[in-house]
């Protein structure tokens, strides 16, 4: 348990040296009873330059005993100037086989989903990303974590 612990650790603090050209990256917990289907995950994401390009990512932590193979998320997304913009996306987080997709330690695994790609955020100031999960289930057990990621292309 203490080396899983130890290379769970390793894993991310290298995974984080790696990543530094990202502009925000966040996650919230799922309390251990389920993702309710009326629980909304808001993510604040600061923008300053509007001349880059950016990859957002929707990023999912799931346990081993969550029970299919897709998971599907209503976004929407409020730009500085209230604008707002809904979105629905599946992701894969198993084969058809059932074997996890992404990466894990133990019975953890993240799945991170390309939302967008080479994209450009025309005003400057909070982007506000709300995701709720869109699966039949009232009380979707297995997820533990969702989060999002915003990395700046390029230099």
């Amino acid at each position: 348990m203490k080396n899983k612990l130890l290379w769970a650790i390793f894993i991310s603090l290298f995974t984080v040296a790696c990543n530094n050209n990202d502009v925000y990256l966040k996650y919230q917990t799922i309390v251990p009873e389920g993702w309710s289907k009326d629980s909304t995950f808001t993510f604040d994401i600061p923008i300053t330059d509007t001349t880059a390009s950016y990859n957002v990512f929707v990023n999912i932590r799931n346990r081993g005993e969550y029970p299919y193979q897709n998971l599907w998320l209503f976004l929407s997304e409020t730009t500085p100037d209230k604008r707002l913009l809904n979105d629905t996306i599946e992701c894969y987080l198993a084969d058809q086989k059932g074997k996890w997709l992404g990466s894990g330690v133990g019975s953890l695994y993240n799945m991170p989903v390309l939302y967008k790609q080479n994209t450009r955020f025309k005003t400057s100031g909070i982007y506000r990303y709300q995701i709720i999960q869109g699966m039949r289930d009232d009380m979707l057990v297995g997820v533990n974590d969702i989060g999002m990621r915003v990395e700046k292309i390029g230099k």
